[in-house]
């Protein structure tokens, strides 16, 4: 048997996500449900950071808060950390710098990659929960182009105000037009859209849907904290070795 090494306190669980302090459901697909990971992963809620602070306000007065919750995780365990809200790439570099493991704070960090992959012509759009609030600084902290093209549930039925107002039930079929209808948007008044990635982590169990309606790739934080997960723990695969030359 080979030697193992310790050091941590929990094995297994190599993705540590930093949760807002939320009270709204969380459905199977968004990151908030734990089974909607094929892998294990640990939880740390951050206290004050509400969706309505991260989002609206400015999540880096809550900076020390996240490092703090950030450390423990890795404490615990964990070899890379991710977060529940597109707009903490504002501290992307900070937590980073501060908790010496890989981070992955915002699904808007696929936009570079994404855009790499798509022809010329092409270019990444992206499905927010607050078009309003969503600048240049955020886009800029993700390594995206500054010119990105946004749409958000803004002016939708109840995904934008149900999440960002902390409601405590939710009525999702609302949420998921909310979510086709303004990719729609995006699509039909940008004709030159190549692929969508969802700012929003609740917006990820009606990515399928997106996908059905507009005929285009979509990347969210599930298709990103699961690249992410692949690096920190590479699949191990069985190989047939049985050597034919080999008699007993």
């Amino acid at each position: 048997m080979s030697e193992e090494f310790g050091g941590k306190t929990v094995y297994g669980a190599s993705v540590g996500i930093l949760m807002l302090e939320t009270r709204f459901p969380r459905i199977h697909g968004d990151i908030g449900n734990a089974m909607t990971w094929p892998f294990p992963v640990q939880y740390r809620v951050v206290p004050g950071a509400t969706a309505d602070v991260v989002v609206r306000q400015d999540p880096t007065l809550l900076l020390d808060r996240f490092i703090e919750a950030g450390q423990d995780l890795v404490q615990m365990g964990c070899d890379g950390i991710t977060t529940n809200c597109g707009f903490l790439a504002l501290i992307q570099d900070q937590i980073r710098d501060a908790l010496g493991v890989p981070v992955a704070t915002s699904s808007l960090m696929q936009i570079p990659m994404v855009a790499a992959l798509l022809p010329a012509d092409k270019r990444v759009g992206v499905v927010t929960i607050s078009k309003d609030t969503l600048t240049r600084d955020h886009l800029r902290a993700a390594g995206a182009p500054v010119d990105t093209i946004i749409t958000g549930t803004d002016g939708g039925r109840i995904f934008t105000t149900g999440i960002l107002d902390d409601h405590a039930s939710l009525d999702f079929e609302a949420c998921r037009l909310d979510v086709l209808e303004a990719s729609a948007d995006l699509v039909q008044n940008n004709q030159n859209i190549g692929a969508i990635v969802l700012e929003c982590t609740n917006m990820v169990p009606y990515a399928a849907d997106v996908r059905k309606l507009t005929g285009l790739p979509v990347y969210s934080i599930y298709s990103f904290v699961t690249w992410f997960q692949a690096g920190l723990i590479p699949r191990r695969f069985a190989h047939d070795l049985d050597d034919p030359r080999v008699s007993l």
